[in-house]
């Protein structure tokens, strides 16, 4: 049994064989999970019911495994999304969202160094997270 918040194998064996620049998206249950996103990338299915398992949940877990870069998230003009806050909360210190609209996030995240979609069933709106994955700082 491993310790920690994250136990996820087929997560785990991705994240193993990422790097510097690999990105990772945890998509809503609304995003396209077959048709927007590197054709490479592992797919890991955690939407077992509509709330279940929510991005900020996955997000809680995954952050203390991996030392992050940059984050991008889908958004559009107008009112930020609440979940941007929660992305806050849990994100390190000092990091910037940056909003792309729909379809930029959706070339993003068709770009070949996305290596890991986490699909998940949260309900909120915009609630996707591109997370570019960093250099362990010695």
């Amino acid at each position: 049994m491993l310790r920690g918040k994250l136990i996820h194998p087929e997560i785990l064996e991705t994240l193993g064989r990422s790097g510097h620049g690999s990105k990772i998206l945890i998509a809503d249950g609304n995003y396209p999970f077959t048709t927007a996103v590197n054709p490479l990338a592992k797919k890991v299915y955690l939407n077992l019911s509509p709330g279940l398992i929510s991005v900020t949940q996955v997000l809680e877990a995954l952050i203390p495994c991996i030392p992050v870069e940059a984050v991008q998230v889908m958004g559009k003009e107008g009112a930020e999304p609440s979940i941007f806050q929660d992305f806050r909360q849990i994100l390190p210190v000092g990091l910037e969202l940056e909003v792309l609209e729909r379809f930029a996030f959706y070339a993003a995240v068709r770009e070949p160094d996305v290596a890991l979609l986490i699909a998940t069933g949260e309900e909120r709106i915009y609630a996707n997270i591109l997370i570019t994955i960093g250099v362990i700082q010695s």
